[in-house]
Formats: C-alpha cells, structure tokens, sequence
C-alpha cells in the first residue's frame, strides 16, 4: 500500500527543489501517494492567504508532508507560514541534523550533530507588541509596575513564555531520539545564568527529565559558551537540545559548520503529524531557472522515509545523494569543483536517482 504524503511545493525556488525530491524519494521504489497543494505568495491573489485553509487539510489527511521553502517578509506583511503551520498542527519539535558530506566544500570534515529545536514556545510564539500602538503603551506600563522598574519609553515589547509541558515534551523528544538512534549524548542550551525564570526552567526541566535516561550522558551549556564549544570541539557533542530561539541560531550555525544550508534538512514533529522541510530560503531571485542545489529537501525526504519506517530506502537514498556530491559529477554550481561544468537542478536529481536504479 503507497504511503499518503502531502508534497507542499511553496514559492521561489520551492516548486523546482519539491519536484527534484520528488523525483529523488519516487526512485527509491517506496511508493507513495502523493497529494500536491501550493502556498505562498503565489497563492495570495486567489485565496487571500499564504497558507490556504486545503493545505492545512491535506496535512491533516495525510499526517505526513515535506513542503518547498516558502517566502517570508522581513519586518512586515504576514507572519511567517512556516511557523503558522507548526503551530496549527502543533509540530513541536523541530529536527535539524547536520552531517559533513565529502565533495561540499567546508571548514570542519566531520560533522555529525542533531538540534532539537522547541517549536512552539519562546520569542517565536508571536506575543509582540508593536512601538508607540496603545497595546504597547498599556504592556509597558503594566510590566513596568509588575517588574518594579522603568522599561524604556517607546519600546517595542516582546513576550517569552516558556512552559512546563513544552520544556518537557521537546527535552523528551530529544532523549527518545538518542536512545532510537543510538546516540550517546543529550546537551541542553540556555541562557539560564541571565533568564533565571524562563531558561531556568527549561535547564530545571531537562535536568529531572535527564534521570529517566541513565543510558544517555547529559550535560548543559549555556547559548554563547556552546558556539565557541562548536567551533573549537564539535566532537564532544552529539544531540543538542534548545528553545526556539537559541535553536534557530544554533542549527544554522550547524549548516554552516557542514557547508550552508544548501545541505541541511530539517523535520517539524508533533504527535500526530510531521512535516519535513529544507532550512533554506525561498531565493526568489532563482526561481525558474533549474540552477539552484536540491540537496537540502532531498535529504529532508530521507528524513521522511525513515519516519515513514522506511529505513533501508532512506539509507539507498542517503547514500546516493553522498555518492553523486562526491563524485563531484551533475552537481550545480555550487556544488562542483573547478573545471567541471554543473548541472540544473532537475538533472542533479536524476542523476541521484539513477545512482538507485
């Protein structure tokens, strides 16, 4: 029986790097049924919205999706869709792996890291309000009187709840994901020196959290110290677990660790849906050119597939991306070594699948 997955194809480069996955994850033999929608800016003239109330159904039928990289304004216009559609379906725990590939050229060789990104809390939950509006003016008041000190006049003010249950859930998450996968060690992240109340207990949570996993070393870091750890000696660390915001930096500071994002998958988890995405960008300015690298979501399908339970096939498909990247043969151009001429975007995609036939 074919697995039901949605295939979200998203603006910019989002519909040319779905459709290489595609192709990519269909040449592994596992079959699936796949359900096709668009969101993003391309939908906004028709249905008003960058996310349309039948994606979020489709989601919701299907239970599994991986979803092209969808545009979102900076500072202005819509929140971003990615973060809508984790909240919606209430995917908390954001999986980002980062593993060096030979033949993407990088500072450091061997990578091997997994951040576990709390998806649904933090400063990204969106409580803000705007400077000089009458909610500000009344948030600012009222948490100056609540804190018994003077907040700046004309500030913008921004909220960072962090919870019991979200510490819990996501600090699990990560620990079920090492003892699964074999990994030997969990690190949490903070800031718990400085946000005593809200990183304190996130850390107080992932420390009794901690006791049920004897099996698994653990130890923290707070946020600043951890980037100069990563830099200097990656590997002692093997699982790190984060908020929101720390872990959005920190995965990103992981890809580029690997060679940038163009290779880094990413995954949204929560217990009844799960939806597989690349860390990059829309990169509207390359859209329709068959130019740009579909490594990033290609191997977001593999993650899929081992979700999916498909272990030997996402191993085919994993090992075949490595394959065809270090052969530095029908790569694109960011990808190929001096002297060799690049491919397109779907041609790199064939040639990964021709490496499974």
């Amino acid at each position: 029986m074919a697995y039901a997955v949605t295939l979200v194809r998203g603006d910019g480069i989002g519909p040319e790097v779905a459709q290489a996955t595609q192709t990519a994850v269909d040449a592994t033999g596992v079959a699936i049924d796949w359900t096709i929608v668009d969101a993003g800016v391309d939908v906004m003239a028709e249905y008003g919205t960058p996310l349309p109330e039948h994606v979020l159904e489709a989601i919701r039928t299907t239970k599994t999706a991986i979803k092209g990289p969808i545009t979102t304004p900076v500072g202005s216009g819509f929140r971003s869709v990615n973060v809508a559609i984790r909240k919606e379906l209430d995917l908390y725990a954001n999986l980002r792996p980062a593993r060096s590939i030979k033949g993407v050229k990088s500072t450091f060789s061997d990578i091997d890291l997994i951040v576990v990104r709390e998806n649904t809390e933090d400063l990204y939950a969106g409580i803000e309000f705007e400077t000089g509006t009458s909610e500000a003016v009344e948030a600012l008041e009222f948490l100056s009187k609540l804190a018994g000190k003077p907040i700046r006049k004309g500030s913008a003010i921004g909220v960072k709840p962090i919870s019991e249950l979200g510490s819990k859930r996501i600090v699990k998450y990560a620990f079920d994901y090492a003892r699964a996968n074999k990994r030997q060690r969990v690190t949490a992240v903070h800031k718990a020196n400085i946000m005593k109340f809200t990183d304190g207990l996130f850390l107080e949570v992932a420390r009794e959290v901690a006791k049920d996993y004897p099996d698994i070393e653990f130890d923290d870091r707070i946020v600043d110290n951890m980037c100069m750890q990563l830099m200097q000696k990656p590997e002692l660390y093997d699982v790190l677990v984060l908020p929101n915001l720390y872990g959005d930096i920190i995965s990103d500071l992981c890809a580029g660790m690997i060679g940038g994002l163009g290779v880094a998958p990413g995954a949204n988890i929560g217990a009844d849906y799960a939806v597989f995405e690349a860390i990059h960008g829309s990169a509207p300015k390359y859209a329709g050119q068959n130019k740009v690298n579909p490594t990033a979501l290609i191997l977001s399908g593999v993650m899929m597939l081992r979700h999916l339970g498909e272990i030997k096939a996402a191993e085919r498909l994993q090992a075949a991306v490595e394959a065809v990247i270090g052969s530095g043969q029908n790569v694109t151009y960011d990808l190929a070594p001096a002297g060799i001429d690049p491919v397109g975007t779907q041609e790199m995609a064939t040639a990964i699948a021709k490496k499974m036939a």
